[in-house]
């Protein structure tokens, strides 16, 4: 006979939690084998809050700590204090201003004694519980402009708080959440416009401005081409037509310029054209140097990590080297190893076969997170669940992506795995609420 508690325990999908507790340990494994010091003590190392490996397992007590508590707590108590929750958040995001410590070039940090809480990371939270709970009022609309506007403001105005405390990549993650706003109706064109600003953007970056220029001009004067009877009858046509080439002129000639000029760090621009690349062509007046001082800034900015990120995953073969035999994560070739770069340090480590298991695994989460999602009577649990795959897919997907050299350098952490108790504490409340609010599925009747 099951002796659990049945109201702890009745309709909670265990094997999330078990997947949960199989990355958890993937990740300490990984930080273990990346930070560990010949000839320190094994079992003191973990029980003392010294190494990275411990202070990790203790923030994963913590965080397990939470996620209990959350399982215990009634499921309608996140729809209740969803926006209550969120204007906490944006609360913590202002509070960063005036008590922020500048740690590794950003600004979205504060030092609470030991511990470095990040609040943009935590927000996400919050984001999720409000989006969600916004998309589940009876009066949302996505066929009109308004519903809109107030969805996508829920999601970008933390995200530009963010911005402004130069974590630019913590701020591209709240973009994951439009994803859950075309899964409830948002009109596909956006994201189509959407997609298609991204791609000019990058355009912008491998094209020379003025051939960039002169071929968006030859494929407006095409369109009018081939459009030519259909615009003799509706002259509205060509007003669209020339307005959509005034603004692709206007986003290659100003906005991306200005962006990359005045909006994201020098460090941020000097990654995404190392991803292509390309020489940074907005250094500042006076910054220009030599061309072997040149070779040197770049051999030791992001192209140096990625390099070394790469060297180390291809170093693993198939098998891997082992989990204390690995020579370019032990000996810190790679920077950032158990944090952004922990990937590497599991393909090198473990080898192509144990990054494979990794990617399974949490091909696995998300689709058991998205089949909880469809699987839910209510409209708000349905959303969150949906908001949750989409931050997880967004970190992974970059994660892995800025490691093998196929994403920009944005220093975001891959769920689980990375070293750091914020975010581990953020990735665990936001499943753990998931969690809880399918075990009440059946008790909702919307």
């Amino acid at each position: 006979m099951d002796q659990r508690n049945p109201a702890i325990t009745k309709g909670i999908d265990w094997s999330i939690v078990w997947i949960y507790l199989l990355l958890v340990a993937i990740g300490l494994t990984a930080i273990f084998a990346a930070t560990y010091k010949e000839g320190d003590p094994l079992l003191q190392g973990f029980l003392k809050f010294k190494t990275d490996y411990s202070k990790q397992f203790y923030f994963f007590l913590v965080a397990a700590i939470v996620g209990f508590f959350i399982l215990l707590t009634d499921s309608k108590f996140f729809p209740a204090t969803a926006n209550l929750g969120y204007a906490l958040g944006l609360l913590m995001l202002l509070v960063v201003f005036p008590f922020h410590s500048n740690i590794k070039g950003t600004e979205s940090i504060i030092k609470l004694g030991a511990f470095n809480f990040q609040p943009a990371e935590f927000c996400k939270i919050f984001v999720c519980l409000a989006l969600a709970k916004y998309l589940s009022r009876p009066e949302t609309d996505f066929s009109k402009t308004r519903s809109q506007l107030i969805a996508a403001g829920i999601a970008l105005f933390p995200a530009a708080l963010t911005i402004l405390q130069n974590e630019t990549g913590l701020a591209l993650v709240y973009f994951a959440f439009f994803l859950v706003m075309f899964r409830e109706g948002l009109p596909s064109i956006i994201l189509v416009v959407g997609f298609a600003v991204a791609a000019l953007v990058v355009a912008t970056i491998v094209i020379e401005p003025n051939t960039l220029a002169i071929l968006l001009t030859a494929i407006a004067l095409l369109t009018v081409y081939f459009l030519r009877r259909a615009i003799k009858r509706h002259r509205r046509i060509l007003t669209t037509i020339l307005l959509v080439w005034l603004i692709c002129v206007g986003i290659q000639r100003f906005a991306a310029p200005f962006i990359f000029k005045n909006v994201l760090q020098k460090h941020q621009v000097e990654r995404i054209y190392d991803l292509f690349g390309k020489d940074n062509p907005y250094l500042v007046q006076g910054e220009s140097v030599n061309a072997e001082e040149a070779k040197k800034k770049k051999e030791s900015g992001s192209s140096y990590n990625v390099r070394q990120s790469k060297i180390a995953i291809g170093s693993g073969r198939v098998w891997g080297k082992g989990i204390l035999k690995a020579t370019q994560t032990r000996y810190d070739f790679v920077p950032e190893q158990r944090t952004d770069f922990i990937f590497c340090t599991i393909g090198e480590g473990f080898g192509f076969a144990g990054s494979i298991v990794l990617l399974g695994v949490y091909f696995i989460l998300l689709f058991k997170i998205i089949t909880i999602a469809e699987r839910q009577r209510s409209v708000f649990s349905r959303c969150y669940a949906y908001g949750v795959a989409a931050v997880f897919f967004f970190h992974i997907t970059i994660n892995v992506g800025m490691t093998a050299g196929l994403a920009p350098v944005i220093g975001i952490p891959l769920p689980f795995i990375s070293y750091g108790g914020t975010s581990l504490l953020t990735f665990t409340i936001l499943l753990f609420i998931m969690i809880r609010l399918d075990a009440d599925r059946q008790m909702v009747l919307r």
